[in-house]
């Protein structure tokens, strides 16, 4: 099993533990876009620190814009987002977005300097950390991610695997107190998304897992909450939501295919 990002170097680099885990309070969420669809319809919801959830739906149940309300990116129609107690406000941006860190699908969309080690730093260094301290936050991140020795490497040569993992580099070296993570294992080999899995496991913070691969998330997330069509169809624990066949059937989140397939390659003699 992955250890702890939080004790892998000490107080894990840059001389200075992680902060504590956000707590999370959405009252009445909506959200409309200019085309006047309402794609968020008043979503309520608590996450208390340390909390790990999947969010799981359709493609267009509006999972990815509800996360982008998070760290201020959207910001509401209606109703109000609070990090720590704090309004997700452009007054209160700066706070939010060092506190909430968003790992995309695509890893294009947050590497964008020639080199893994650039990128790495860039966020440490820009909350104010001397390079020191930077280059502490990036070795410790890079090792989580199994990147050791990749600072130099140019990030057009990498693959889209390790693309993924520097993405995701570039978010724990600024050590947040929530991450979403938009569809994790999509395009993963199966040894990654294991590896992937036991980081998220571990995480000392709350989570947001955003994934249609409803297997490799529950084996990182305690919570599962179920969107469709911007309103919350179901939200418990984890083990016992995924139970629930009709459930995903509904919203095409079914995987007990799998299961069927897996048995078949048990039997003396598969069919």
């Amino acid at each position: 099993m992955t250890k702890n990002p939080q004790s892998r170097s000490g107080n894990n680099g840059g001389g200075r533990p992680w902060p504590e885990a956000c707590a999370v309070d959405i009252k009445e969420l909506r959200h409309r876009y200019a085309s006047g669809r309402e794609v968020l319809q008043g979503i309520s919801l608590t996450l208390k620190p340390g909390e790990h959830v999947l969010l799981a739906g359709r493609s267009g149940a509006g999972k990815s814009t509800l996360a982008l309300h998070l760290n201020g990116i959207l910001l509401p129609s209606g109703g109000e987002v609070l990090v720590d107690g704090r309004r997700v406000d452009k007054s209160n941006i700066s706070y939010v977005r060092s506190r909430v860190g968003i790992v995309f699908q695509d890893p294009d969309d947050q590497l964008f300097t020639p080199t893994v080690g650039e990128d790495v730093l860039f966020g440490p260094l820009n909350q104010g950390f001397t390079e020191q301290e930077a280059a502490e936050r990036m070795e410790a991140a890079l090792e989580v991610v199994r990147l050791q020795g990749f600072e130099k490497r140019l990030n057009h040569e990498l693959s889209y695997g390790e693309k993924r993992r520097a993405a995701l580099a570039t978010v724990l070296a600024m050590r947040p107190g929530l991450i979403v993570f938009d569809e994790p294992f999509a395009n993963l080999d199966p040894a990654m998304v294991e590896h992937l899995a036991e980081i998220i496991r571990e995480l000392p913070v709350t989570v947001i897992l955003i994934s249609h691969e409803i297997l490799p998330a529950l084996e990182c997330c305690q919570r599962m909450i179920v969107m469709g069509e911007g309103v919350i169809d179901a939200d418990g624990e984890a083990i016992e939501v995924a139970r629930n066949r009709e459930l995903l059937s509904r919203h095409g989140l079914d995987f007990f295919f799998y299961s069927r397939v897996w048995n078949e390659l048990q039997a003396d003699d598969p069919v």
